[in-house]
């Protein structure tokens, strides 16, 4: 089980909001056409090992239907992953979100940025501090 995933110089993990760069092929009457389609979710789960390395991506489509893709890793079709935001789980697997809807799944990851925006304050607020400032006067 591999906790983060390396395509192109991109590292994601679980957790990880991505877009996937995926090359289509059309066939039609005046011959073949090349485009680029993204899928844009959550990634759920990674599994594999070396060249047969797959990760799942789940979106919620429209009338509020999940989606969900399996991407091998190793797959020439796969343009480019882009990290749209990180996320921070507790699990290697994010089967449980199935169920969940699209609010509750917003709200996980609100937690997490809440969390990280608190964190970065309060770094900012202990760099800000000398040591000296915190002592208390002595009285005599």
């Amino acid at each position: 089980m591999a906790l983060q995933v390396v395509h192109k110089d991109n590292t994601f993990s679980v957790g990880d909001a991505v877009r996937v760069h995926q090359r289509i092929t059309e066939s039609g009457p005046k011959g073949d056409r090349v485009r680029i389609q993204f899928f844009e979710g959550l990634v759920i789960a990674t599994r594999g090992h070396g060249e047969n390395k797959s990760f799942t991506v789940r979106r919620i489509g429209a009338a509020n239907i999940g989606i969900e893709r399996i991407f091998p890793l190793g797959s020439p079709l796969i343009e480019k992953v882009d990290v749209v935001s990180k996320g921070q789980v507790r699990r290697a697997k994010l089967y449980y979100l199935r169920d969940k809807s699209a609010r509750e799944v917003a709200d996980v990851t609100k937690k997490y940025s809440r969390r990280r925006t608190a964190q970065v304050a309060s770094e900012k607020k202990a760099k800000g501090k000398s040591p000296v400032a915190n002592r208390k006067k002595k009285t005599s």
